[in-house]
């Protein structure tokens, strides 16, 4: 399974993993009700998604259905939690603990789908040498040889949005092969550098404007 699980990864566009763990927390669901078997027609009903869309997702991972019969959940669940990595731990160290970096830092759901924040790293004097939910912040002058020592190879961005682009140039420069960005700044890196973009105003923008246009339609 490992060598299929590593070239499909190569493979899978964008849009279908961003898909693969509602599949993931759908068949958890059922396992915990213990249901066997599930259609893609069903799966489609309950998550809104088109279940040639979903059939076509998951022949990426070489999972088929069984005709008048569907996906086998417990096996579904399986490959699925294999595929995305979540029982794998990812060292991360977290970048800004204000009001969104230290809310991120007591997510204790984040553990559960493998990220393991193993320190935060600020600025501010009255936060430096403290802990949050057992988690040590440390001053952002110490990044280099404490993130060597941390094992870390993901940071989690949460500082203001001026400070972005030169954070995530000092993290990549300290090994860091990963970022995940929740500030609305656009962060330029080299193409091996994993960066994903996290912007809560741009999630806000587009309910705003969609809530405006439901309230026009709707006089």
């Amino acid at each position: 399974m490992a060598d299929i699980r590593n070239h499909t990864r190569e493979m899978l566009p964008e849009p279908t993993l961003r898909r693969l763990p509602w599949y993931l927390a759908y068949v958890n669901m059922l396992n915990a009700r213990n249901v066997e078997f599930v259609s893609s027609t069903q799966i489609a009903k309950d998550l809104n998604v088109d279940a040639s869309q979903i059939a076509k997702d998951l022949s990426c991972l070489n999972i088929k259905g069984k005709t008048r019969i569907g996906y086998e959940v417990k096996m579904l669940e399986q490959v699925l939690q294999d595929f995305l990595g979540f029982k794998e731990v990812h060292n991360a160290i977290l970048i800004g603990v204000g009001s969104l970096g230290g809310a991120l830092i007591q997510d204790s759901g984040l553990s559960r789908y493998g990220l393991n924040i193993v320190a935060g790293f600020d600025v501010n004097p009255t936060i430096i040498g403290t802990k949050i939910c057992g988690i040590p912040i440390y001053n952002i002058a110490d990044l280099e040889y404490k993130r060597k020592a941390l094992k870390a190879e993901i940071a989690i961005i949460a500082v203001p949005v001026d400070q972005a682009q030169s954070v995530a140039d000092l993290t990549v420069a300290n090994g860091i092969k990963a970022l995940w960005n929740f500030t609305p700044s656009r962060i330029k890196l080299s193409d091996n550098i994993v960066v994903q973009n996290t912007s809560i105003y741009s999630h806000l923008a587009v309910m705003y404007n969609r809530l405006d246009i439901q309230k026009q339609q709707s006089k």
